[in-house]
């Protein structure tokens, strides 16, 4: 049954055929989550991801349910940017804040070394904050970076 097909196999390919064959997007999209987008991840629908946002980036933490699930040690921190309880290593509701300003040199140090050697190293990215995207206005903020993380694969959500 081939050999009928084999002459057609044998002919160049026409080179005014413009290319089809699929490319992937330079740079993997990235997922923006607004406050009450992330607040929806916060452990208490079963079922559902729990993420956690520090200095803007969204982590996927749903593998350290037992810490951060609904009723665990840290779920405080969960379904929003908790930078600042991050780097004062606080659950209290005031610190559970993106906001930075005041933080001493050593929470400040604290609060890298734990972004680095906990969350990027053990849980993937999943998006980030629009704080961390966009300008106070609402234009797109042209120095944001995606973190790098190059032992993960972003999963697709849906």
């Amino acid at each position: 049954p081939l050999l009928p097909l084999l002459p057609l196999l044998l002919l160049p390919a026409a080179s005014a055929e413009p290319e089809l064959r699929f490319r992937p997007p330079a740079e993997a999209p990235v997922r923006l989550f607004t406050e009450p987008e992330l607040a929806r991840y916060d452990g208490h629908q079963e079922g559902q991801p729990i993420y956690l946002a520090v200095k803007g980036v969204v982590f996927d933490v749903t593998s350290g349910k037992e810490f951060y699930g609904k009723g665990a040690p840290y779920n405080a921190l969960v379904g929003k940017d908790s930078t600042r309880g991050v780097a004062k290593m606080s659950l209290d509701p005031a610190d559970l804040t993106h906001d930075t300003t005041g933080l001493t040199e050593e929470e400040l140090k604290s609060l890298d070394d734990i972004f680095n050697n906990v969350y990027k190293a053990k849980y993937p990215i999943v998006g980030y904050t629009s704080r961390r995207i966009l300008n106070e206005d609402g234009s797109p903020n042209l120095d944001f970076k995606p973190e790098d993380q190059p032992h993960f694969s972003i999963k697709d959500e849906f």
